[in-house]
C-alpha cells in the first residue's frame, strides 16, 4: 500500500510539473493550420458550388471574394504550421474569422443565443479564439520565427537573453 502511494505520488508530480508549452503550440499551430487549409483547398476544389453561396462583403463580388479567402486561408495556414511570421499570419483568418461570425449572426433565422451547438456560428468563434490564443503566446521554440531569431541574435553577436526578454 505504501509502495501505491509512492508511485502515485511521483506520478502526479511528474505529470504535473512537467509542461510541454513548445510542443502544445507546435500541436496547436499544426492542427489549426491543417483544419483552415483543408477550407481553402475545398473552396478551391468544389469552386462553382461555394462561390453559389459565397456572400459579396464589402462591395467585392462573391468570386473574387472567395479566391482571395481561399489563398489567404492556404497560405496563412502554411505559415502558422511551419511558424513563420505567425502572429502576423494569424491576424488575417482572425479578421476574417470575424467577419464570418457577424454574417453568419445577421443572418440566422432564430436568434443567436438560441444556436445549438452543431450550427455553423460556432465554428468562426472556436477559430476566433484558437488565433487569438496563438497571437498571444506566440509560436514557440519550435518554429521557423524562433530559429530565425537565434539567427539574428547571434549574428549581432547579442546574447540568447536577449529573445527571452522580448
Amino acid at each position: 500500500m505504501k509502495s501505491l502511494f509512492k508511485f502515485i505520488k511521483k506520478y502526479y508530480i511528474r505529470t504535473t510539473g512537467y509542461s510541454y508549452t513548445h510542443m502544445g503550440r507546435l500541436f496547436l499551430r499544426l492542427f489549426v493550420g491543417v483544419m483552415l487549409m483543408q477550407f481553402g483547398l475545398r473552396q478551391l476544389i468544389h469552386f462553382d458550388q461555394a462561390v453559389a453561396i459565397f456572400p459579396s462583403i464589402c462591395g467585392i463580388p462573391p468570386e473574387t471574394g472567395l479566391y482571395i479567402m481561399a489563398i489567404m486561408e492556404i497560405v496563412c495556414s502554411f505559415f502558422i504550421m511551419i511558424g513563420f511570421l505567425t502572429r502576423m499570419m494569424t491576424l488575417f483568418p482572425l479578421i476574417a474569422m470575424g467577419i464570418a461570425e457577424v454574417y453568419l449572426l445577421m443572418t440566422q433565422d432564430s436568434a443567436p443565443y438560441l444556436l445549438n451547438w452543431n450550427q455553423t456560428g460556432y465554428l468562426p468563434m472556436m477559430f476566433i479564439g484558437i488565433y487569438f490564443f496563438i497571437m498571444l503566446v506566440g509560436p514557440g521554440k519550435i518554429s521557423v520565427d524562433y530559429f530565425l531569431s537565434l539567427y539574428i541574435i547571434h549574428s549581432a553577436n547579442h546574447s540568447e537573453s536577449e529573445l527571452e526578454e522580448v
